[in-house]
């Protein structure tokens, strides 16, 4: 015989409690990190499910002196660092437009040209100088997981770093 609560299915109550107690525990972002480590990057992140997830297209250092040739390194900021700020700012706002921040970014790809102060070789000390600002900070220690990779060029010869992020909406 099947006994009724209150004109429902017995444990329909608990049921119902617990299917809406689920989507708060499930809306969680589980950012691992690297074991033994303080290297400002998650060695994996878990997105939820239910989670959208924004993908935003490459960004690049916006132009900042004029009056250099648009095709030099001057005109981006003159080197990694302030070209990768430029670059993250940008990224912020474009973020910030779609209501999200940077630390909802969960994945990220930078792609950096050798520089030519460095012999050729990507400055990734400047980079992560750079990166350091928006990332792993008291403020903002949501941390992504992430690739760094030195590419021959990119489409403009000023630019020494484009970067794409992932973030996600909860």
């Amino acid at each position: 015989m099947t006994r009724r609560i209150h004109g429902g299915w017995p444990g329909l109550g608990l049921l119902i409690g617990l299917a809406a107690a689920a989507p708060a525990a499930a809306q969680d972002v589980v950012r691992h990190p690297i074991p033994n480590s303080d290297f400002p990057i998650a060695a994996a992140v878990e997105v939820p499910a239910n989670a959208t997830m924004v993908h935003l297209s490459g960004a690049v250092p916006p132009l900042v002196d004029r009056a250099a040739p648009p095709d030099t390194v001057a005109a981006y900021g003159g080197d990694m660092r302030r070209q990768t700020i430029g670059t993250l700012r940008s990224i912020e706002a474009t973020l910030s437009r779609l209501g999200l921040g940077m630390g909802d970014v969960v994945r990220m790809q930078a792609f950096l040209v050798g520089d030519p102060v460095h012999d050729g070789r990507m400055d990734f000390d400047g980079f992560m100088q750079g990166y350091r600002e928006f990332f792993g900070t008291p403020q903002q220690p949501n941390l992504p997981v992430r690739s760094v990779v030195q590419v021959a060029g990119l489409v403009n010869p000023g630019w020494l770093v484009e970067i794409e992020v992932s973030a996600v909406r909860r």
